[in-house]
């Protein structure tokens, strides 16, 4: 049984974006050759949730010491102790003078925001885009074909809203566990002293910020995804190496762009004490704006763009795991269901 996907760009208009397949003689369908991509019939959503969650635990948990790594390049003023010239020699030097699992410091809080977050990210992701194509191929519309990308891009704006209003609490305790000299040695004492000292507004801090940088973070990497395979997977087949492949490019072209946006985020999670006193800053920093301000009287234009190499480093792999995960777990459920629907 082969579970084939419709396209998105020339594919598309050839083939019903309602799941449809249409063969030369008469356009005959069968219940192996459903469309893979856009199921209305098999992937229901808790498929797309289940593989989301999937995706999403596996993606942080492999990816995680290199996130802890990015997260102190990125400080605007390290400790001299916590200064790092690249993303190997930074985990050697971690590993060797604060121990072993010092990189996983936070990982526990991490898994447990990226299950549901991811779930509801992919979910919303695929029905958003099949509505649009829908809504947009329903009015028999002739530019489907370049229209689609910007489906992808809209779709994964709007599953980032509700990403990042789940993702938010679990980034702030993970990158205060992160940092050099970290006061906290659990996630559960993070969020008690964070609830204690800073209330509950502290959890979403760098929510807006978040929202600014994953917004076009996810527009970009969902657009060159869908663009990327179109052209090494025109059928769109389930094909892991393309989904790799597509998935890697395309986080790495979206981290690269965001660099900037990232670094004030995390300015405003860690709150990082040295920086914020050089910059004559007392209380909080809060606002995109006043992050944006203090980078640039800290360090100038350079500052924007630190941990770029260990972004790119992160996200790279991470977006390849992400996604060849998610396409791997929702063909086998697709397949699973297709299979007990489909009489012997």
């Amino acid at each position: 049984m082969e579970l084939r996907c419709s396209g998105v760009g020339s594919q598309a208009v050839g083939r019903g974006m309602d799941g449809d397949t249409r063969d030369g003689g008469g356009g005959s369908k069968d219940a192996g050759s459903e469309d893979y991509e856009n199921l209305p019939t098999s992937a229901s959503v808790s498929t797309h949730m289940t593989a989301g969650a999937m995706a999403g635990i596996l993606e942080h948990s492999v990816m995680y010491p290199v996130d802890s790594v990015k997260t102190r390049m990125q400080s605007l003023q390290p400790d001299p102790k916590a200064q790092y010239s690249s993303v190997y020699g930074a985990l050697k030097k971690i590993v060797r003078t604060e121990g072993v699992w010092r990189p996983l410091r936070g990982i526990n809080v991490m898994v447990m925001g990226a299950g549901p977050a991811h779930a509801m990210y992919f979910a919303c992701y695929e029905n958003m885009k099949r509505t649009l194509n829908d809504a947009f191929h329903h009015r028999g519309n002739s530019h489907l074909a370049n229209a689609v990308f910007c489906f992808a891009g809209i779709a994964g704006s709007m599953a980032t809203l509700l990403h990042d209003a789940v993702m938010n609490p679990a980034e702030v305790v993970k990158q205060r566990m992160q940092m050099f000299n970290s006061p906290y040695r659990s996630a559960l004492s993070c969020i008690r002293t964070v609830w204690r000292t800073e209330g509950l507004g502290a959890f979403y801090r760098s929510y807006t910020t978040q929202l600014t940088m994953n917004i076009p973070f996810q527009s970009i990497h969902f657009i060159t995804y869908e663009f990327l395979q179109e052209w090494v997977n025109p059928h769109r087949s389930y094909n892991p190496q393309s989904h790799i492949i597509s998935g890697g490019l395309a986080g790495a072209i979206a981290a690269a762009a965001t660099t900037p946006l990232d670094v004030c985020k995390t300015l405003l999670n860690t709150q990082e004490n040295v920086a914020l006193s050089l910059a004559n800053i007392s209380g909080r920093l809060s606002g995109m704006a006043n992050a944006f301000r203090t980078v640039y009287q800290l360090n100038g234009l350079p500052g924007y763009f630190k941990g770029v190499q260990a972004r790119v480093i992160y996200q790279m792999p991470s977006t390849a795991i992400s996604w060849s995960v998610y396409e791997f777990f929702k063909y086998f459920l697709t397949k699973h269901k297709l299979e007990n629907r489909t009489p012997y």
